[in-house]
Order: C-alpha cells, then sequence, then structure tokens
C-alpha cells in the first residue's frame, strides 16, 4: 500500500466458507480488527467468484473444501478474471495437496484456521504489499519440499501404462485446469480430454479429480511452484 500508515484505507475482504458458523465467526473476528472492512460473505466458490465481480474486493479469504466450486477452482477463476484481487487461503488443511495446487491457481496466502487475527491481518497486507502471505507451518512446509533433490527428468516415467498424453493431461489436472483450459493447452477438443481422463481413471484405478492429483504428487509427476 503507498498511503501512508495513518491514512491507509482498510482491505475490502470477502470470506468465503462453506460453514456458516466458521463463516461468521472469521467474519466477526475480522470485524474487531482494525484495517479490514469486510464486504461480503460466500458459502461456496461459486459465490465467491460471484461476489468478487460485484464487490471488487482486494482480497478473498477462502476455503478450499466447498460445494459447487472447490477453493482451487475459486481461486483460479478469480486470479484470471479478476487479477486485482488476491487470494488468501484459510483451512484446515496444510498438506500437499491441498497447499500446491492452490499456489497454483493463484493464491498468494495460505493459513490455517488455528491462526489468530492478527496473523490473518498481516497476511491480508502481505499479499496486497506483493509479498507471500504464509503461515510459519507452511513456509516450513514448502521449503522443506523445495529443499528436496529433484529427481532427473529421466526418472519420471509414464506410470501404470498410461500413455503420454494421458500423463499430460493427469499433470494439467493435478495443476487445478478445468477440462476446457486443458483441451486449450493441448489444442484438441474437450470431448477428447474426458475420454483421456476416462482412461487413466480407469487404468489407475482412480475416481476423481481429487485422488488424481494426489496421485500424481505420489508419483512424483508434479512438484511444487516457486514463490
Amino acid at each position: 500500500m503507498t498511503e501512508r500508515e495513518g491514512e491507509r484505507k482498510p482491505a475490502r475482504v470477502v470470506v468465503a466458507d462453506d460453514q456458516t458458523v466458521v463463516r461468521e465467526g472469521i467474519v466477526m473476528l475480522l470485524g474487531l480488527l482494525p484495517g479490514v472492512e469486510v464486504v461480503g460473505a460466500a458459502g461456496d466458490g461459486e459465490e465467491a467468484v460471484r461476489l468478487t465481480a460485484e464487490l471488487a474486493p482486494d482480497v478473498v479469504l477462502m476455503d478450499l473444501r466447498m460445494p459447487r466450486c472447490d477453493g482451487v477452482e475459486a481461486t483460479r477463476r478469480i486470479r484470471t478474471q479478476y487479477p486485482a484481487t488476491q487470494v488468501v487461503v484459510l483451512t484446515t488443511y496444510a498438506d500437499d495437496e491441498s497447499l500446491f495446487p492452490a499456489l497454483r491457481a493463484g493464491a498468494r496466502g495460505y493459513l490455517t484456521k488455528d491462526a489468530g487475527g492478527d496473523e490473518i491481518v498481516r497476511a491480508v497486507e502481505s499479499v496486497l504489499s506483493g509479498e507471500a502471505g504464509l503461515s510459519p507451518s507452511v513456509q516450513r512446509r514448502l521449503l522443506e519440499r523445495l529443499s528436496r533433490p529433484e529427481p532427473e527428468p529421466a526418472a519420471i516415467e509414464a506410470p501404470d501404462g498410461l500413455t503420454t498424453r494421458e500423463t499430460e493431461v493427469l499433470v494439467l489436472i493435478a495443476d487445478g485446469l478445468s477440462n476446457q483450459e486443458i483441451a486449450r493447452k493441448l489444442h484438441v477438443s474437450t470431448a477428447t480430454v474426458k475420454t483421456h481422463i476416462n482412461n487413466l481413471f480407469a487404468k489407475t484405478g482412480l475416481k476423481d479429480r481429487a485422488q488424481a492429483v494426489r496421485y500424481a504428487y505420489s508419483k512424483g509427476l508434479v512438484r511444487p511452484p516457486v514463490m
């Protein structure tokens, strides 16, 4: 922020969480703190995207596990369509399968729900200043992953009989891309992408995209993003 401390405007925030009690608690907590103005609250990712379009908030505090449209997809859509709005994930989960897809989708902050109000405000201020707003535990996890020796490219092979194209689709799923985005990236039809997904699910025994993300990380097909 460029304003002097005494003239700094509160950050306009939308809170997105599907649990009513949690959502209302976060809104109430932030209402007691300086530097933040809650302008809207969403019960799922679809509503978070809609409120971003209507209210143009500075930051969306985004839960990850939500119905209709999860937090990763909502983050991707917000950062693509409304790049002036930053996203800080506020979730119960800090595992790799939650953390890295959210960061790849464009989240600049990541906190767990045991964060205090002051920590949330600091994360909001950090992302608005162009910095990353990560909790200490998330920073440690990210550094641990980045400090691991990277596998040699030749060591990463298509697992479980997947074709090269099916492996490409799997990696793009892990990156948080939708079927339509995968189709555009690979210059194929959406129907072809769906066929590849059905084939790779059949070969690997996967049932949904969340399992596909975990599978891709477990096989070393994707790596954590560099912040």
